[in-house]
């Protein structure tokens, strides 16, 4: 599957002029779980921060996860955390389950202006992500947590900053993620949205809300084959 847009109509991409993608879960396959390494260091940290038994620190990980955006949001809010040092642990993790992808760099290098990166990670994790898949090239900037001031998505500002800080029209962009509450905002400012999903073939470790909102009026169009899809769309504007 490719393509499987809402019964509504949705919003078409031969207007698009800036195309904003999400990191983890999007621009490589669910099913290859980088993020649970993430997910394990961010629950050890939490342990480790409010020195409670792990069991609960995932609780508690998870709790944060959801109200807040980030685990790291919510232990800024909750405990005074200093985010250096949070994101600096969470993200020492094994990079090498990534293999290059040239089909997907070849159908975003053929996608007719510009390509932007908006993440709820650092900096430094988009590019290893990056030039593992080897793509990092066709993407003119990434504005990672540190951009956004450590606001997540799916706050409105983060959004808000984002545009601003690259001259982005939202009429004229769309935006690719794997969290459908994360596409609410830009579908309100205007975006085209896409939701991207597993592709139903292998296990992949989310939790069940992560993997809700497929029918929202705020998706556009759902695909399970990102490389799939971006070429589909080239081929038809």
């Amino acid at each position: 599957m490719t393509d499987a847009p809402n019964e509504k109509m949705p919003r078409s991409f031969t207007h698009i002029e800036t195309w904003v993608f999400d990191l983890d879960n999007t621009l490589y396959p669910h099913h290859v779980n980088l993020w649970q390494q993430v997910d394990v260091r961010i629950r050890d940290f939490v342990a480790q921060y409010l020195n409670v038994p792990k069991d609960e620190a995932f609780k508690i990980q998870k709790d944060y996860y959801r109200r807040y955006g980030t685990t790291m949001r919510g232990m800024m809010t909750e405990h005074g955390l200093r985010a250096d040092d949070f994101l600096a642990y969470v993200h020492e993790i094994d990079h090498s389950p990534l293999e290059p992808n040239p089909e997907m760099g070849a159908a975003i290098e053929k996608l007719p202006g510009r390509k932007l990166i908006l993440t709820n990670g650092s900096r430094a994790h988009a590019g290893k992500v990056l030039e593992r898949l080897g793509i990092g090239s066709h993407f003119e900037d990434v504005f990672d947590i540190v951009a956004a001031e450590l606001e997540p998505k799916p706050a409105r500002q983060t959004y808000l900053k984002f545009l601003k800080l690259h001259g982005v029209d939202p009429s004229k962009a769309a935006m690719f993620e794997d969290l459908a509450r994360n596409l609410v905002t830009p579908h309100d400012l205007g975006m085209t949205t896409v939701l991207v999903v597993p592709d139903g073939t292998k296990n992949v470790v989310r939790e069940d809300w992560e993997l809700e909102g497929r029918d929202a009026a705020y998706v556009d169009h759902i695909t399970d084959d990102l490389t799939g899809f971006l070429a589909a769309i080239r081929a038809s504007n």
